[in-house]
């Protein structure tokens, strides 16, 4: 089994029923096959602008080569799916075990956003682990001071995973707390930090604000920092995450993203249509409770899932 066969699992059961129904007894493919897949692929909630992209390139190659069979039609979406996941700064490294992150900068400073409820510090829990895991030196700093549980909850993983943290009391200024963590971090020549934030989107001139403070105040004593600004969406939220991901790529410079919840979703498209309309990278997913089930993203290996026939039959 592929590493993300777990993970898409739900929505690739769902996508090849809905096409072998749209294909089932036809010699050729016509406008009701099209307009099947066309279904297929919303209902995984990749989004109508990527889906008609797919559709369009779909009906050209078709009319030029006259691809007929279910194997074949099943061969140009996985040609046409990958290419959208060509993005510049993908950072899938070579080894797979391995962090799409670049090392060299020491610390290596990640701002992590979202909004509260999709699993935000519960990643940063889990990569904090696997980081340490390889060995590597790493301080989080706990800046979500809006709510008491987001620091509680990180202190716990904190300790989970063996690693330091920097907190203050709840109602703390969060840019206070990010500048105590690089400085902490520069002192005790830590290899990686990961800095927690507040999860609110009421207000984006706020949130702008809260994440511009955080920033400038880490380049007092880091000045390229953070290196990483990392958005973490909820996968089975759908059209929710096409939202967030619009306000927080206005609100702050996102330059990677996590995507959680993978395995419990229908909608395992959502990874596809964001990285095709806002050409940033998926760098993590999470397709499952463990600490082990934060897998670093690698898109080959997710299309080739996502296509495969096993247990389809």
């Amino acid at each position: 089994m592929g590493i993300f066969d777990k993970g898409v699992q739900k929505t690739k059961r769902s996508f090849f029923e809905r096409i072998s129904r749209a294909v089932v007894g036809k010699s050729k493919v016509d406008e009701d096959t099209l307009d099947a897949i066309e279904e297929a692929l919303i209902a995984t909630d990749m989004g109508v602008d990527t889906t008609l992209k797919i559709i369009d390139n779909l009906e050209e190659r078709v009319q030029k080569d006259k691809y007929v069979s279910f194997d074949e039609l099943v061969d140009l979406l996985h040609d046409e799916i990958g290419k959208l996941l060509e993005v510049s700064g993908d950072g899938t490294p070579a080894d797979f075990d391995s962090m799409p992150f670049d090392f060299s900068k020491k610390p290596y400073v990640i701002m992590v956003v979202g909004v509260n409820g999709v699993g935000k510090t519960t990643t940063i829990g889990k990569l904090a682990a696997r980081l340490r895991a390889s060995g590597k030196k790493v301080i989080l700093g706990a800046a979500d001071t809006f709510r008491a549980a987001a620091v509680d909850q990180l202190t716990i993983w904190a300790e989970r995973a063996g690693v330091d943290i920097v907190r203050q009391g709840m109602g703390a200024d969060p840019a206070s707390v990010a500048y105590d963590t690089v400085k902490s971090a520069v002192a005790k020549d830590a290899d990686v930090v990961l800095i927690d934030t507040a999860g609110r989107l009421h207000n984006r001139i706020d949130l702008m604000n809260e994440l511009t403070k955080i920033r400038n105040v880490m380049r007092k004593v880091i000045p390229d920092a953070p290196h990483e600004v990392l958005l973490v969406l909820d996968g089975s939220t759908g059209q929710n995450a096409f939202q967030q991901a619009r306000e927080f790529s206005r609100a702050t410079e996102v330059t990677s993203l996590a995507v959680t919840k993978l395995d419990g979703t229908a909608k395992g498209g959502v990874v596809i249509g964001i990285v095709d309309q806002f050409r940033i990278p998926v760098k993590f997913v999470g397709i499952g409770e463990g600490v082990d089930d934060l897998k670093v993203f690698d898109k080959g290996e997710f299309v080739n899932s996502l296509f495969s026939k096993e247990d389809l039959q």
